[in-house]
């Protein structure tokens, strides 16, 4: 356990020298993400599906799309829920058994993403008000893991969800009934996008990889939607940010998001 700590004080050396000169430990530029890879249909069997590479962090995601009883209080909506696994293989780290606070709060903030956006048009998933909705289930695991499995979860999810195709069911006889050969595409409104951020030292460094991830004081994990106002953010970490950091993060965010986004189109686009 000691060496271990003494070797990640010496990549954190060496991580924050290279800030210093404008540099990080990849090569990329401070506000540079890792490339994206978008598989879309991994699964052929799920309603829809895909499978996100950033860097050498890899999700996948599946959508499940089924009837199911609506919220007491939301007879008129359907339902969306997101979950997270790590595969034990994704990581030394990881082991089996229930799901750790971190894993937690991945699902939170890659749910929190795409449904304080709006994505997913839930007002057009009921089968027959305050009886039955379709319910919306996004289940990603992750396959292999070097950092920021944030905005990775994120992008897998929301490239399963744009390409999903949603059945159609009726009520006959107050029974649900599944009509046959009928299918459409998901109804959604945007795209979100979330941009993770880390803090090392001063320096704020956008999509942090492993080594960096594991050398970070702080991060802080920003979604917008297609319009760039910002819908959700989760702050993570021992120490915090500034004002203004948060102000450039937001900027950042906003930036780094529209470029992630046309690649989340151009998956949708190459699906159809």
């Amino acid at each position: 356990m000691a060496s271990k700590t003494i070797l990640d004080e010496l990549k954190r050396t060496q991580i924050l020298e290279l800030l210093e000169q404008g540099k990080r430990i990849d090569g990329r530029a401070l506000d540079e993400p890792r490339e994206i890879s978008i598989e879309i249909n991994a699964i052929p069997k799920a309603n829809g599906s895909a499978k996100v590479r950033l860097g050498d962090t890899e999700v996948l995601c599946g959508v499940k799309i089924q009837p199911d009883r609506p919220f007491p209080d939301m007879g008129d909506k359907g339902i969306f829920m997101c979950t997270a696994e790590l595969l034990p293989l994704s990581h030394p780290t990881v082991e089996t058994g229930p799901p750790q606070a971190p894993v937690i709060e991945l699902a939170r903030v890659v749910d929190r993403g795409i449904r304080e956006s709006h994505m997913v048009d839930v007002s057009q998933l009921v089968i027959e008000k305050d009886k039955s909705v379709v319910g919306v289930f996004a289940d990603i695991v992750v396959i292999d893991y070097d950092g920021n499995l944030f905005d990775a979860c994120s992008y897998a999810a929301t490239a399963a969800l744009l390409t999903s195709k949603t059945p159609k069911w009726t009520m006959v006889d107050d029974k649900i009934t599944l009509v046959d050969g009928e299918e459409s595409p998901l109804p959604t409104t945007t795209i979100p996008v979330s941009v993770t951020m880390g803090k090392i030292g001063k320096y704020i460094v956008v999509d942090p990889n492993g080594d960096e991830w594991e050398s970070m004081d702080a991060r802080v994990t920003i979604t917008s939607d297609s319009d760039g106002n910002i819908c959700a953010l989760q702050k993570g970490g021992s120490d915090g940010f500034t004002l203004d950091e948060i102000v450039q993060c937001g900027e950042l965010s906003v930036r780094i998001g529209a470029q992630i986004r046309e690649k989340l189109k151009a998956a949708q686009q190459g699906a159809q």
